[in-house]
């Protein structure tokens, strides 16, 4: 079945620009590509078309429709440095329940956190207890991690929604779709500065990257 894409302005951008799309649309988390496209396409099929350099101009236009155009093609650098949301949503996660990783002490907790959050997100909560937000702590790693994803997908939605609609977008887009980045609280929104300065200089330590 032919794959409606938007013919306009693909060959209208600059090189760089094009390149920028088709990162963008490399990175794309396929459940943005479910939700755009035909739903009875199979993973392997829309795993082809994202790999696509041809397609993969196009495929973005579509992503971001008219915030492209609105933004005048300002173009500039990701918030996130070009890595992985998740890994940033993780690390805001374990600073905003610090308190828990440092009573989290018992082996096996600590193989199954570990397991689910990876040892440089419970590393660096650790390491930055000082500015952690949760007081209540959590002594389940399973329910601590869900709150370690759900608060640091949140607080990091809070800061993006700071940026310009086209950023936000940037970083939504490489984010499954239905995470707590979409619908930040209150809290997170008060907390999201302080909390991602922190992220980001970590991140800012490494050079520029694109993973997925």
């Amino acid at each position: 079945m032919p794959i409606p894409l938007p013919s306009t302005g693909s060959n209208t951008w600059s090189e760089s620009l094009s390149e920028g799309l088709r990162e963008l649309a490399a990175s794309t988390h396929l459940t943005r590509f479910v939700a755009r496209l035909d739903g009875r396409l199979s993973a392997s099929t829309l795993v082809r078309l994202q790999k696509s350099s041809r397609l993969q101009v196009r495929l973005a236009e579509m992503l971001l429709g008219n915030e492209m155009e609105s933004s005048g093609r300002d173009w500039g650098d990701d918030l996130l440095l070009g890595h992985n949301p998740s890994r940033a949503a993780l690390l805001a996660g374990s600073i905003w329940h610090a308190r828990s990783l440092l009573k989290l002490v018992s082996k096996q907790h600590l193989a199954i956190l570990l397991g689910r959050i990876g040892a440089e997100a419970h590393a660096f909560g650790i390491r930055n207890l000082a500015s952690a937000v949760a007081i209540t702590a959590t002594a389940d790693p399973e329910q601590l991690s869900q709150q370690i994803e759900h608060d640091g997908h949140a607080c990091l939605g809070a800061w993006i929604n700071e940026a310009s609609a086209l950023d936000r977008t940037r970083v939504l887009l490489r984010l499954p779709t239905g995470t707590a980045a979409e619908n930040p609280a209150a809290e997170h929104r008060n907390a999201a500065g302080p909390v991602l300065s922190l992220v980001i200089a970590h991140l800012l330590r490494e050079a520029p990257r694109h993973d997925s």
